[in-house]
């Protein structure tokens, strides 16, 4: 996930985001959402939000922002959340993370879990679901029967419409290009025209939930691996440092965390997660 970026073209159709609207909107997607976002943004918000005000003949931004917190403001949110932010990914993206999870964070983790073990993967800011996908074709080429053991891969995202598109598995077919010769899918039809769906057999080793990396996490277990690429970027740097913690404290001892490349470890997490690779984390806690 990331926030919006490039700057589109202004056609605000006479309703007008004031200074004072667009802090307000900015405000209330920190306070939601942790996105941190800069007045360079207001003319891409400004245009987003002002096509979906046509179309829902709201006549002005004040009206819309009460019905963030009326009674339809779970739906009203969720759009807003998708209207601020671009969704960019890819299956197998920074190979180098997915040699790690190969070479050395899976083969353990395996042998663990055929002695009876449970191994966790967490896909945090998992969007449309390449990045978990991937890690089940990782998974899966290494222990073909990976469905018999207690090996879980959890994808999450803050966006209920990438989430369940994520559930769906169907991309257009291009996306799966790229993907190495040893991992290549047999891939099941789509529902639309030059579409494929993930196989049965990689997407029941996911489990996806919707949940927001800013507030307590949920889980009662640890997790062996977290991936959470390319999301913290957007984030303050307070914000980025709780996510830290969080996930330092989520994490079995022992545990990996991959982050994105323009991403850095700081703040206490940082005194227990050593650099083990390229934006690469080990959790080894005193």
């Amino acid at each position: 996930m990331s926030i919006a970026g490039p700057v589109e073209s202004f056609d605000g159709g006479g309703i007008v985001l004031s200074d004072q609207d667009f802090e307000a909107v900015a405000q209330f997607a920190y306070k939601h959402f942790g996105l941190a976002m800069s007045p360079s943004k207001k003319p891409l918000v400004s245009s987003r939000l002002s096509r979906k005000l046509r179309k829902q003949n709201i006549t002005d931004f004040k009206e819309y922002l009460k019905r963030l917190d009326g009674q339809n403001a779970d739906h009203e949110r969720s759009e807003l959340l998708s209207l601020l932010t671009t969704n960019v990914t890819q299956f197998f993206r920074e190979p180098h993370h997915f040699e790690t999870l190969r070479q050395d964070v899976l083969p353990p983790l395996i042998e663990r879990a055929k002695k009876g073990g449970r191994v966790r993967i967490w896909s945090a800011g998992c969007s449309i679901g390449q990045e978990p996908y991937t890690i089940a074709a990782i998974l899966h080429d290494l222990c073909p029967d990976a469905d018999r053991y207690d090996i879980k891969i959890l994808g999450t995202d803050i966006d209920p419409v990438v989430v369940r598109s994520a559930e769906e598995a169907q991309y257009p077919l291009e996306d799966f290009e790229g993907i190495p010769q040893q991992y290549k899918m047999q891939l099941e039809p789509g529902n639309k025209p030059e579409t494929g769906r993930v196989p049965q057999h990689l997407r029941k080793l996911v489990t996806y939930g919707v949940l927001n990396l800013i507030q307590p996490f949920p889980f009662k277990g640890k997790f062996d691996a977290i991936f959470c690429r390319n999301v913290a970027i957007y984030f303050d740097n307070q914000t980025q440092q709780k996510v830290w913690q969080a996930f330092q404290r989520t994490l079995t001892p022992g545990g990996y965390l991959f982050i994105g490349h323009s991403e850095r470890m700081s703040g206490p997490a940082a005194q227990y997660m050593k650099t083990v690779g390229i934006t690469t984390y080990v959790n080894t806690p005193g």
